[in-house]
């Protein structure tokens, strides 16, 4: 199976911030995606969920499906570029297929795979 060890994940807020800022978003009605072409943080990726999708309950479990969905597909991504992820309020009742199959659509469109 694969895996998705925590250092490959960015944890620190000026990562996060500068994906933010310097990467280039898509979006689709589940998630956004931003994408930032950077061989400092290659191959890492964020999660998150505001607190405008409700209590921690919900907001962890739209964290689990994106990285859920991410971990499935981590080999097909091409290297050199930093994701993160962010999710929306029509995830909330979402099956982890549909969330699966918008990820690929929306990262076919981004080019971030091989």
């Amino acid at each position: 199976m694969f895996e998705l060890p925590r250092r490959r994940m960015l944890k620190r807020r000026n990562d996060f911030q500068r994906v933010y800022r310097k990467g280039k978003s898509m979006a689709n009605r589940y998630f956004v995606l931003y994408v930032f072409e950077t061989e400092e943080l290659a191959g890492k990726v964020g999660f998150a969920a505001g607190k405008k999708l409700g209590c921690a309950v919900k907001r962890n479990r739209v964290k689990r499906l994106l990285r859920e969905s991410y971990r499935l597909h981590q080999q097909e991504i091409r290297p050199g570029i930093a994701l993160l992820m962010v999710g929306r309020q029509a995830m909330l009742d979402a099956k982890c297929s549909a969330v699966e199959k918008s990820f690929l659509a929306l990262g076919k469109k981004a080019g971030i795979f091989l």
